[in-house]
Order: C-alpha cells, then sequence, then structure tokens
C-alpha cells in the first residue's frame, strides 16, 4: 500500500502544469535512479561471530534500490525503496533477504538556509566512523525521526531520532535500522573552515536506552568529541577524538575514550595514509562497577579495521581488553578507470590477554592485507575485486575469530555496481 501511494504520488508530478510552463523562478525537479548491485563473497577459516562457522562459505547478495528525489525551492521528498535478495547462504538456493525503504523522508524548508528533515534518513557524518550510512552493506544503515539542517558560514544540525517495534518476518541483518537499541537518540553536528588551512568538526550525542527494571527503566550513553583537520597543498593531517561517559546495560559507569591520527600524501598518482586507532578497553584491575571500553556507536569498522571485518561489534569482539590499530593505506591511480589500493592493519588489544592455564600474556593479535582493484568502465557501472587475508595470532582464538590459527584466514569478493538514471525532468514556471 505505501509503494502504491508513492507511485500515485509521482504520477501526479509526471502530469503537474509546473513541468510544462515557461521558465521563470519557480523551479520542480525530479530524479529517478536506479541500482543493481550484486556481491560474490567467499570466506575461509574465520568467523563474523561466535555462532558462525569456519567450513569455507560461498554466497552471494544482491542489492536493487530505486532513488525518487523530487525538490521545489522550499521543498525535497526523497524515497528509496530496496529489495536485498541472497544467493547460496544458509544452505538455500535463493531467498529475499529484506523489502524495505533504506530512506523516506521529506524535507521542507523553514527559511532560508534552515531545513528540516523528517522521516527514515542516514546519518553520514564526517569521515563515517561514528555515524555513516554503512555504503559497503547492502541494507546500508538509517535512522528515523527529525533533523534540523542549517548551511550558511557553517554547516550544523541536530538529530532527534527513535526506534519502534519493526516487522520481523524478514532477518535483522538486512534492515537498516532493525538492529538499532536505542530508545531515543540525540545528536548535534558541527563542521567549520577555522580557515585555509583548518577545518574543526564535533559530534556530541545522547543515546537513550530501555531496560527491565521497574525502577531504573532507563539508562543513557553519552559521547562527545571531534575532528581537527590541516590541509597543505598535497599534506594532510587529522586528530579524530572522543569521550564516552554514563551507563551501560550492566549499569556499569562507562569511562572511555577514542583516538585517530592520521596523515596523507599524494605523490603523482599515489596516495599513501599513515594512521592509528585506538578503542579503550578494560585493565585486569579496574573496579566492577566501572568500564573503559568505548563503542564506536554507529559507524563503519571496515574502513579502519580491514575489510575482513573482524572487529565489528565492540567490546564484544575484543573482550572488552581494547584494541589498537595502526595502519597503512596505499591507493594508485593507474589509469582514469582503473586505480588499485593495498590496506595493511596491525591489531593490538590495549591490554594484555590472558587465561589460566595457557601461556597467552600479551597484545599482538595479528596482521591483515586488503588488496582491491576498482575499475569504472563507464559513469554509471563500477567493478570492484578485492582479496583479503589475515595472519592471526594464538590470541584470536580466545576472542572466537578464528579456531585454528596455524591457518590463515581468507575473505574475497567480486561486486558489481549498475547506477542507470532513469527519468530527469527539470522545469521552471512563473509565479503566480
Amino acid at each position: 500500500m505505501r509503494y502504491f501511494v508513492l507511485l500515485m504520488l509521482f504520477i501526479g508530478l509526471l502530469n503537474h502544469k509546473s513541468f510544462s510552463q515557461p521558465a521563470d523562478t519557480l523551479k520542480r525537479e525530479l530524479i529517478i535512479d536506479f541500482e543493481a548491485r550484486p556481491r560474490a563473497e567467499y570466506r575461509d577459516n574465520f568467523m563474523l561471530m561466535a555462532s558462525d562457522s569456519v567450513m569455507p562459505e560461498f554466497y552471494v547478495s544482491q542489492r536493487n534500490r530505486l532513488g525518487i528525489t523530487y525538490t521545489s525551492n522550499r521543498f525535497k521528498f526523497h524515497a528509496s525503496p530496496q529489495e536485498i535478495h541472497v544467493w547460496g547462504k544458509s544452505g538455500r538456493v535463493s531467498q529475499i533477504g529484506s523489502i524495505n525503504a533504506f530512506e523516506l523522508y521529506i524535507e521542507p524548508t523553514i527559511i532560508r538556509n534552515l531545513s528540516v528533515r523528517v522521516g527514515r534518513q542516514a546519518l553520514s557524518l564526517d569521515n563515517g566512523r561514528i555515524f555513516s550510512a554503512a555504503p559497503w552493506g547492502q541494507q546500508s544503515r538509517a535512522h528515523e525521526g527529525i533533523r534540523l539542517l542549517y548551511n550558511k558560514k557553517l554547516t550544523t544540525d541536530l538529530t532527534i531520532a527513535f526506534t519502534r517495534p519493526y516487522g520481523k518476518h524478514f532477518d535483522i541483518a538486512y534492515s537498516p535500522v532493525a538492529s538499532h537499541q536505542y530508545k531515543f537518540l540525540f545528536v548535534h553536528h558541527l563542521k567549520h573552515q577555522l580557515s585555509k588551512n583548518f577545518t574543526v568538526t564535533t559530534i556530541n550525542t545522547l543515546e537513550v536506552f530501555e531496560k527491565a527494571n521497574l525502577h531504573k527503566p532507563y539508562y543513557q550513553r553519552i559521547t562527545n568529541g571531534g575532528r581537527l583537520e590541516y590541509y597543505l597543498r598535497t599534506f594532510y593531517g587529522t586528530v579524530n577524538a572522543y569521550y564516552q561517559y554514563g551507563r551501560n546495560a550492566s549499569s556499569k559507569k562507562i569511562r572511555a575514550y577514542y583516538i585517530q591520527p592520521e596523515i596523507s600524501s599524494t605523490f603523482d598518482k599515489t596516495t599513501v595514509r599513515f594512521g592509528a586507532e585506538i578503542l579503550s578497553g578494560n585493565k585486569a584491575t579496574i573496579k566492577q562497577d566501572v568500564t573503559n571500553s568505548f563503542v564506536p556507536l554507529y559507524g563503519v569498522a571496515w574502513k579502519f579495521m580491514g575489510n575482513m571485518n573482524l572487529f565489528t561489534r565492540f567490546p564484544a569482539d575484543v573482550n572488552d581488553k581494547g584494541l589498537v590499530n595502526p595502519y597503512l593505506f596505499a591507493i594508485y591511480q593507474v589509469s582514469k578507470k582503473l586505480s588499485a589500493r593495498a590496506d595493511v592493519h596491525l591489531f593490538y588489544s590495549q591490554h594484555p590477554f590472558g587465561e589460566p592455564g595457557k601461556d597467552l600474556k600479551g597484545r599482538y593479535l595479528g596482521f591483515e592485507n586488503d588488496i582491491s582493484l576498482n575499475f569504472k568502465p563507464a559513469s554509471q557501472l563500477e567493478i570492484t575485486y578485492g582479496f583479503s587475508s589475515t595472519f592471526a595470532a594464538k590470541r584470536m582464538e580466545l576472542l572466537k575469530k578464528v579456531s585454528d590459527s596455524t591457518k590463515i584466514p581468507v575473505w574475497s569478493y567480486l561486486m558489481i555496481s549498475f547506477r542507470p538514471r532513469l527519468l530527469h525532468l527539470k522545469k521552471y514556471s512563473a509565479k503566480n
């Protein structure tokens, strides 16, 4: 029924007189895009979650997404219905992962430079580490709520989001919203260019969670921080830092931090990035009512911690010990249509591991290498191939990411994205 209403709306727009009147100052624009994105994946000898199998697995997923955007001088409507299909997963030849809407919102302009966006929408803030639309995931990630956006000399926005009971007919893994655990989410984001060389970004969040406790039914988690960036010709330097406090689901006090320094430079056709991520964790002597484990909210991990996604669920994936991730990225532009990339990661726990009866004291967890090729034969077509491998230390077995550290975990994929524009109508009409 929802999609039928949308269809009727756009049939009406196509027949609206504003698409046939002479040009003046009242703008009407309608854009309809489509994307088909199949991706074949192979993985062996590692587990994304403890319940996974380490046996070789090969499957294909495909996202079919329609993008519909209508804008006028003071109004915008956007809808992104999508269908996610899976072949060869869980022993089934074919299955529908989910049919849903990635985004569905309206955005009226209140006054010049100030608008309000209402509905389901992606939050892509800063470099995507704290809030991201998760473009790699076929379902992506979105939030439902209200967002006030202001853009003049500085860019700032305030988001109030919430969750509600979502349908469970389809797999939660293929929903852009169903994995969220918060009851309410408040986000303030600001970006301002201080000078020709410096830019500052701040992100401050308050999350309200619900728990089964009649005396204290809610608890809060607060994250404050931001990024400072420096540009000088081909050199780029930045530091990203956040402090997290409040309570977790176990009613423990949170005292955690995240730091990410990075420098990069471009030489002819090559760009090199060197940096590190530090996510705080718990010492062995920490108090029982305190946790130092940082949770990187609703960002993406693969962009910083490797394509194999070994560390995505914090603090579970690091056993509350924190993580230190030095990385080096090299991107080479072979031609206008072809680029090659090589990423290397070293993984250390912030605090030593240890288990009674086993000599596993230490911090080193492993080394990951990611290689990928990106080919764009046409503006609407993109082909990407990647191969990743990890040399895991024995301590990785304690995290239940590998069952045998003497075997090399591997992951490979081939993804094709075809994004044709189906319709673009742009007209002006005289004001009455």
